[in-house]
């Protein structure tokens, strides 16, 4: 069994990733980091640069916990990405941020989150930045 983190180059991403660490440590299982983009990766915000990764590798690797990263730019939103992969391989639980949004935000433009939790066959952490 494997934890997956869905990881943004942000707070929240960083409060996703310490939870999966701290969740792997626990169930004894590795962390799988995905990253994704639609496909507009250069200017997608959450899209993480060749250094971001690179930083995540290296604490997960001083942090002793075995990893794997995965980033994909297929044209499908994050939602159907992680949803695709909880349901293909062998997962745990999947770790994602959450930020605050107002109703009106959330009913213009949807919510990754949401959609994750109703999607995926296993169990959701959510985590707040700090």
């Amino acid at each position: 069994m494997t934890v997956l983190v869905g990881y943004v180059p942000s707070a929240l991403g960083e409060a996703a990733l310490r939870a999966a660490v701290e969740q792997a440590r626990f169930r004894d299982e590795p962390v799988l980091v995905v990253n994704t983009s639609r496909g507009d990766a250069y200017v997608d915000p959450r899209f993480a640069q060749d250094g971001d990764l690179a930083r995540v590798v290296r604490e997960l690797t001083a942090d002793g916990v075995p990893h794997t990263v995965r980033q994909l730019v297929r044209g499908r939103d994050a939602a159907e990405e992680i949803a695709e992969i909880a349901e293909a391989e062998e997962i745990s639980l999947v770790v994602i941020g959450i930020r605050h949004r107002t109703p009106v935000g959330k009913l213009i433009m949807g919510s990754t989150a949401q959609e994750i939790l109703l999607r995926v066959p296993c169990p959701v952490l959510v985590v707040k930045a700090d």
